[in-house]
């Protein structure tokens, strides 16, 4: 496993070893089921509770902070009828238990990718079932990962007429990626409005010891613990962790707490808000004023979204026990604490947070808060930093630095540029608005966005990976639209009084996420149509028609298959080529990891007097190419490795494994060295990965074991050609729309495209490629 948490336990670190080896062998749906399910079960009762108490500082901290300003935002003129308290309060109470509880705790958490969330984690579940990539770069051989986790469709089932239904038409594949892209710059939008409404609730409530304090002072110390919070940023949260969760469980406990003094002190009737009546009587009281109020109680389920996006670190059974124990029974009872205060003082609405708390636990409660703040500000920033790492790997978001905060955990991470652009907008917002209602109503609509969003790729997900009865699909989908319709139709009436921020910064990313993807796509297909052909490359002859000089030659291309463009247009302007030349491709796939021991594929490419190979490095979307991975080591360990597979298979036919892979070896090489062979026979098809038969294991290990000279000549060669120099050739493609090109086109690419290629990093710092060694072949194509 490329991502495994040993054992404490010395004795037993072996043996969970060997089981994890077991449990990650290729598999069927039903089998990956089984196995998450056996994993679930390996935590004890006493693990779990550490893990699900672990979760309350990361996973839960901005959905608890909703009581600081959800009926400030509800009744932003203030409270009219006692009713309406317990109106409000009722469907609060309904709102937690429909979004939060029943469709992302127990329906849309389990629909994690090896327990990564969000929006990007369920579209790369839904591309391994469906062929629904934008960029056709994968193959069968990636199917056979370890973490590969597909299903098969029966002919005739509605999942299968699904899937030949979304596949068979480009619009449909493009369609569901800009689906995912609106959930995800919504996502962003919440990392920049969660901090704001947070920090600036918490700090409104010194206003009710000092009245005099003017709304700028409070401004400005919410900017000030803003800039504080978004530069501690770069030490990660690894190093502050430690905090969060007591800080968030005591921050629960006191909500809870006072909730209950709350409904002892000024009267239980606020109870009678569990019977749904109360909102029929709310609306048909309240009219359109009460229909548009939902955009504030809405802010009750703020957060939700956040709790799928940070799922990562934890098994899904530890959030659902959280939720269940701590997070839901507090938060009705914070929620139900304030609304019977409220009916006694009906024109504290404003600040019904603080004027709720007893005189004697003010302050504590205050400093807790602002500190709760914080943690749930940092829960949604982390959410987009992941989101943002698994957009890059998707090819949709522009090369940005991702540096990783913990030796820990991997998912940890920190991205330098879109935190100081957060940080920008989040004072931008704080400083900018009037109020905090204008803040909510913005807030309001960026997560109702993300709840729709979801609730589609759900149903995709049920019908194509679950294959869930149709009622099950309907009966889902009714629920859930109902609900997120109805408070979608309440935001719209607020677009212009706040509502109009998520959707301009979620359009700003939208069009950079888009462009990045459309001349990546471009690229890609300029790539595809303009590779050479292999009877070209073997018309030249064994020295390629030039002079080999010493060295080996390290030429990067986007392709998986076929000898790119680059390499014709470097050999047609220079005289002189490596004496090996091997190109590498760098692809990322829809999976969460790629263990190391599958990560390279390697292939010949024409005869063995050519000294050609191809590698293919394949990574998942919570992967990183970092620089203490030693990749050029890693590079020649396996191509070395293939050297001596590829001889030891010439001539053995004693095993079907071996003899099949073998065959596959030795068919590519016979294609390649027929000189009327078809341009389109070194394909993808004949890469195959380094497998060894179970026969050959220990013979492999050493050259001074394999019969075959030509390999250990071989070998030597490499390791001259080694010695004598690496270089890396980069192609620096440069894309421009032709002339026939219409104007959005012609700005998309010439512009903003092209300004995203010159402010984002150089595909030479992301491989680490060190100056000296590298060399750029610049060509240009329009599209």
């Amino acid at each position: 496993m490329a991502s495994r948490v040993d054992s404490d336990d010395g004795d037993n670190k072996g043996s969970m070893w060997d089981l994890d080896q077991k449990l990650d062998q290729p598999m069927d749906e039903e089998a990956g089921r089984l196995r998450n399910m056996y994993r679930e079960k390996k935590f004890s009762a006493l693990v779990l509770l550490r893990l699900a108490y672990q979760s309350l500082g990361v996973v839960y901290g901005d959905l608890g902070t909703s009581p600081l300003y959800v009926f400030y935002n509800t009744f932003p003129r203030g409270v009219k009828d006692p009713e309406d308290v317990i109106g409000a309060l009722s469907l609060i109470i309904y709102s937690l238990t429909l979004v939060p509880l029943l469709k992302y705790v127990f329906v849309v958490l389990r629909a994690n990718d090896n327990g990564q969330g969000g929006t990007f984690a369920l579209y790369s579940l839904l591309c391994r079932h469906a062929k629904i990539k934008t960029i056709p770069n994968q193959h069968r051989t990636d199917e056979e990962l370890t973490t590969y986790s597909r299903s098969t469709f029966l002919e005739k089932t509605f999942s299968a007429k699904t899937k030949r239904w979304l596949e068979e038409n480009s619009t449909r594949k493009s369609a569901i990626l800009i689906l995912v892209l609106v959930g995800t710059c919504m996502v962003i939008g919440d990392g920049i409005l969660t901090p704001a409404i947070s920090v600036l609730s918490a700090a409104g409530g010194i206003k009710v010891i000092q009245p005099h304090i003017s709304n700028g002072v409070v401004e400005l110390l919410a900017v000030v613990t803003l800039v504080g919070f978004f530069s501690m940023q770069r030490y990660g949260t690894d190093r502050v962790s430690w905090l969060f969760a007591p800080i968030v469980l005591l921050w629960f406990l006191l909500i809870g707490g006072i909730g209950i003094f709350n409904i002892c002190h000024y009267g239980s009737d606020v109870l009678k808000a569990f019977s749904p009546v109360y909102i029929y009587r709310y609306f048909r009281r309240g009219g359109k004023t009460g229909w548009t109020s939902l955009g504030g109680i809405m802010l009750c389920i703020t957060g939700t979204e956040a709790l799928f996006a940070d799922l990562a670190h934890f098994p899904v059974s530890a959030v659902q026990l959280a939720f269940t124990l701590v997070v839901f029974p507090c938060l009705l009872l914070a929620y139900s604490g304030q609304a019977a205060y409220l009916m006694n003082n009906l024109n504290h609405a404003q600040d019904v947070f603080y004027r709720s708390i007893p005189e004697r636990i003010f302050w504590p409660v205050f400093v807790v808060a602002t500190l709760a703040a914080i943690v749930a500000s940092q829960a949604t920033i982390t959410a987009t930093f992941s989101i943002i790492k698994q957009a890059l790997a998707h090819g949709c978001f522009p090369r940005v630095k991702v540096v990783y905060t913990s030796k820990k955990f991997v998912g940890q991470i920190y991205v330098p540029d879109i935190n100081w652009i957060l940080m920008i907008l989040c004072i931008a917002v704080t400083a900018g608005f009037e109020n905090q209602t204008q803040i909510g109503n913005a807030y309001g609509t960026a997560v109702v966005i993300v709840f729709l969003v979801t609730t589609f790729l759900m149903i995709l997900i049920m019908i194509l990976v679950w294959r869930c009865h149709w009622i099950l699909v309907l009966l889902f989908t009714g629920l859930s639209l109902i609900v997120e319709c109805t408070y979608f139709s309440s935001v719209i009436f607020k677009v212009d009084q706040g509502g109009w921020v998520p959707l301009v910064i979620a359009g700003a990313f939208l069009i950079i996420m888009y462009v990045w993807h459309y001349g990546t796509l471009k690229r890609y297909e300029f790539e595809m149509h303009s590779k050479v052909s292999m009877a070209w490359i073997l018309g030249l002859g064994p020295s390629l028609g030039l002079v080999r000089v010493p060295g080996i030659g390290l030429v990067y291309t986007e392709l998986a298959s076929g000898v790119p463009h680059i390499f014709s247009h470097f050999v047609t302007n220079l005289p002189a080529i490596h004496s090996v030349v091997i190109f590498i491709c760098v692809k990322y796939l829809p999976v969460y990891t790629v263990p190391e021991e599958e990560r390279f594929l390697v292939k010949r490419i024409g005869p063995k007097s050519f000294h050609m190979f191809r590698c293919v490095a394949r990574y998942g979307y919570k992967d990183l190419h970092k620089k203490d991975d030693d990749f050029e080591k890693k590079l020649f360990d396996n191509l070395f490795t293939f050297v001596r597979l590829e001889s030891m298979m010439e001539g053995c036919s004693d095993s079907d494994e071996y003899s099949l892979c073998g065959q596959e070896t030795q068919q590519s090489r016979d294609n390649t060295s027929s000189p009327n062979m078809d341009s389109t026979l070194s394909s993808v098809d004949s890469i195959v990965p380094l497998k060894y038969p179970p026969h050959v294991n220990i013979s492999i290990r050493s050259s001074a074991q394999v019969s075959s000279n030509t390999e250990v000549d071989e070998l030597e060669f490499l390791n001259q050609c080694r010695d004598a120099g690496v270089v890396h050739i980069l192609g620096n493609t440069i894309v421009r729309a032709s002339r026939d090109s219409r104007l959005y086109k012609k700005i998309a690419v010439d512009y903003i495209y092209a300004f995203l290629r010159k402010i984002c990093r150089e595909n030479s710092v992301i491989f680490n490629v060190p100056h000296e060694s590298l060399l750029n072949v610049g060509q240009i194509f329009y599209v």
